[in-house]
């Protein structure tokens, strides 16, 4: 058996070096076309993308932060504070940085108090907050203590922040709400609002705005412009430093023409009675009171108000949350019979000579129904002084129909009946001057001259607000002069105090101006005559005043039952009202009141209406003579 050896191949060295050769060149080749590629994209983030990416990497590293603006301090004519602003901690939360919100809510439970509506508030917040990266208030107001233990705990809470921010203050509380009304949270509903705008840039890092009164009305005059920060942080989002600033500019200051301390005589003088006080300086009609009872405490919102407390309000049968010096519905009753007593002077269908025959009560021609005088035996003969100053209703009745309603529409109208009157708030209503046109508009029938009848002694279909009575009332002392009541007297910043000049109107022009001063001089009767209707409210005082008493029903009485009060549910019994203004030559003041269901114009508003005057009179160095 033959044992063949293997035969070995001989080695090609050239072959294999020139092999190994080609994979060389090809490796440098793969190699140098990486390290092309690399320093390519080395010199396209470095060179060309430099500004960019040095950008992102600053972005991580510095931060732009909006500083809010102070708001605006507000002031009362003699330069007491009536809003102002409050330092206070705050727990906030920016939604972005928080892994497990949950998780974070129950930790804070264990560190300080958050109780059930506090959390569902806040998370209903967080719901709604487009921009996470904003921070959502979880609980304001923070104690000292709790303030220190939020500090302590800080760094396992990530997203969990403490604010120290300034807010609004209203050291007055109710007793000026329906005046300066108050600043809250900006909702969605105001985002949406600052969007459409165009303000929602100026309102960065604002977490307020003004919702009522004088401080929503010149919001953009308070707020002020927003200012920047940008600063550096490290990894876990918390300021290291500062490295650069742009102050924000705060607000401008108001100064008002209210008084606080006629404002705080206005409370007192209406004690627990519903009503309104209106005030007005007789020379611009700028507002020195402006009162609404009840009322409530506006700090109560600033913080967000508990949904218990808000209910309360909401429930409360006396309404306070509704300002009844602007938006208070009432018929006039007989504060409007000067004015109606002007248009028949105008009108020619009354003179100072002219009498008629009161026997208690008015008919119209070929009516049975018997229109009742608030004499039962009536007043007798009676001319345009003793129908002011004794508040004759069938004097009125009769001039009432005599005049018909168009022109009577279109007179009062001119006074600011049946209109907004200017005033810088916007919670105002222009209640109801009827006309022919009205009433079909609204009920789809005719005017009868039964509902003209009614409007000569100021009820009906005829409603007011106690601003519009109180303007009505100073036109008149004014002798046509229409300025529109204004609560801002002037505003405020480092540059000094500018006042704001008084707004008027087209003055109301009548053919024979001594009509003015026969429709004063009978104001004047009803307070300084013995039968006058305001006399016994104004006895002893030492200027001269005039003025026009008022009872309202709120209720109507069959043509043969008597008005009984005791029989009366309280919110059905007659409202009081007054209207005045002194001194009569060089009118200086003018007041509007109306309390609600207490009877007795005479009896009940004026002894008010003259305890405004009488601290008018007291401590205004200008009506002293």
């Amino acid at each position: 058996m033959l044992n063949w050896r293997k035969r070995v191949a001989i080695r090609d060295h050239l072959a294999e070096a020139n092999l190994f050769l080609r994979r060389t060149i090809v490796a440098l080749v793969i190699v140098l076309v990486l390290i092309g590629s690399l320093v390519k994209n080395l010199y396209h983030l470095q060179v060309d993308k430099y500004q960019d990416y040095q950008t992102r990497a600053d972005g991580n590293r510095i931060k732009v932060q909006p500083l809010a603006p102070n708001r605006g301090l507000i002031y009362d004519r003699f330069g007491r504070i009536l809003a102002e602003n409050s330092p206070f901690y705050s727990l906030e939360v920016v939604p972005e940085e928080v892994n497990n919100m949950d998780n974070l809510i129950v930790e804070l439970s264990q560190l300080i108090e958050l109780d059930q509506d506090t959390i569902e508030d806040f998370k209903k917040n967080v719901a709604q907050q487009r921009r996470k990266f904003k921070p959502v208030t979880l609980k304001s107001q923070l104690t000292e203590e709790e303030t220190a233990i939020l500090s302590v705990n800080q760094h396992d809470l990530p997203g969990a922040y403490i604010e120290a921010r300034l807010k609004r203050y209203y050291p007055y509380k109710d007793l000026t709400t329906h005046a300066i009304g108050y600043v809250a949270k900006i909702n969605q509903q105001d985002a949406d609002n600052l969007e459409l705008e165009g303000k929602s840039a100026n309102y960065e890092g604002t977490l307020d705005i003004g919702k009522l009164g004088v401080e929503k009305y010149y919001e953009s005059i308070l707020h002020g412009q927003v200012g920047y920060q940008e600063v550096e942080v490290n990894n876990r989002g918390r300021t290291i430093r500062t490295l650069s600033q742009q102050p924000p500019k705060p607000g401008q200051d108001l100064v008002l023409n209210l008084d606080i301390d006629m404002q705080q005589l206005a409370k007192d003088a209406l004690g627990e009675r519903r009503g309104a006080i209106v005030v007005l300086d007789a020379k611009d009609n700028g507002i020195l009171a402006l009162y609404s009872n009840p009322s409530y405490d506006p700090n109560l919102f600033v913080h967000g108000i508990s949904s218990k407390n808000y209910k309360a309000l909401l429930d409360n049968k006396s309404r306070p949350l509704i300002n009844r010096t602007t938006q208070g519905r009432y018929p006039p009753a007989s504060t409007i019979k000067p004015h109606l007593g002007l248009l028949g002077l105008e009108e020619n269908l009354v003179t100072t000579k002219t009498r008629i025959w009161d026997p208690g009560y008015y008919q119209i021609k070929g009516i049975e129904h018997k229109y009742r005088d608030w004499k039962t035996w009536g007043h007798g003969w009676v001319d345009i002084y003793r129908a002011i100053e004794e508040s004759c209703d069938v004097y009125y009745y009769d001039l009432a129909v005599r005049l018909g309603m168009d022109k009577i529409s279109d007179f009062m109208t001119q006074f600011g009946f049946g209109e907004l009157t200017g005033v810088d708030i916007y919670e105002e209503t222009s209640a109801t001057m009827p006309s022919r046109e009205w009433k079909y508009g609204r009920f789809r029938q005719p005017w009868y001259a039964g509902d003209t009848v009614s409007i000569g002694i100021g009820q009906g279909y005829w409603t007011t607000t106690p601003l519009q009575l109180a303007t009505s009332v100073s036109v008149l002392a004014n002798e046509g002069i229409h300025y529109e009541p204004k609560l801002l007297k002037a505003t405020q910043n480092e540059t000094g105090v500018l006042p704001v000049p008084a707004q008027d109107r087209p003055p109301i022009q009548i053919n024979n101006t001594t009509n003015w001063q026969v429709i004063k001089t009978a104001m004047q009767g009803v307070v300084e005559k013995v039968t006058g209707s305001g006399h016994k409210a104004y006895q002893g005082v030492e200027y001269h005043a005039a003025g026009k008493t008022g009872t309202a029903q709120v209720i109507g009485i069959a043509q043969d039952e008597e008005y009984d009060a005791e029989k009366i549910a309280e919110k059905y019994r007659d409202n009081a009202l007054f209207v005045g203004f002194a001194p009569v030559d060089e009118p200086k003041i003018a007041v509007a009141v109306v309390i609600e269901n207490v009877g007795g114009g005479g009896k009940n508003a004026a002894p008010v209406a003259r305890t405004m005057m009488d601290y008018y009179f007291a401590h205004y160095e200008e009506a002293k003579p």
